[in-house]
């Protein structure tokens, strides 16, 4: 590939960068790569070879993501609990006996039906009250 169609390849790559980075916000992810993009771009320019490109557009990519990381969290603000943090504790109702046995088992969970297990691999009938104590990917690990 010549000089001029590396330059330009790198300058797309840093447009494509930024542009992912402006249509996920708060991510801050790929405008490090973006930079590095760039910083490989200039190094085209200086006609340097391909590797070296490469070399300069990883190492510092990693290195800005490395080094800002725990700036960029301290300022963008509050952690938004998922799903997991937020239905530990709460209770649901058992719509389908819950068997570890058979590997069956239904609650339901402000509205939601999950997949349940019993944490104490009891037996609970359905119409029980059983109260999350861990979420384990779409499962529900519960207890009396």
């Amino acid at each position: 590939m010549g000089g001029t169609m590396l330059i330009v390849a790198w300058a797309i790559a840093f447009a494509f960068f930024v542009v992912v980075e402006v249509a996920t916000p708060g991510a801050l992810v790929s405008i490090w790569l973006g930079i590095g993009a760039l910083f490989a771009m200039f190094c085209a320019i200086g006609e340097t070879p391909l590797w070296v490109q490469l070399l300069v557009f990883v190492v510092s990519s990693v290195i800005l993501l490395i080094v800002t990381r725990p700036f960029v969290r301290k300022f963008q603000g509050k952690v938004v609990d998922t799903n997991y943090e937020l239905n530990i504790g709460k209770t649901a109702i058992v719509t389908e006996d819950i068997d570890n046995g058979k590997c069956e088992g239904r609650v339901n969970l402000d509205g939601t039906h999950w997949a349940a297990v019993s944490a104490d691999n009891d037996f609970i009938p359905a119409g029980t009250s059983v109260t999350v104590r861990e979420v384990n990917g779409a499962k529900l690990i519960v207890a009396k």
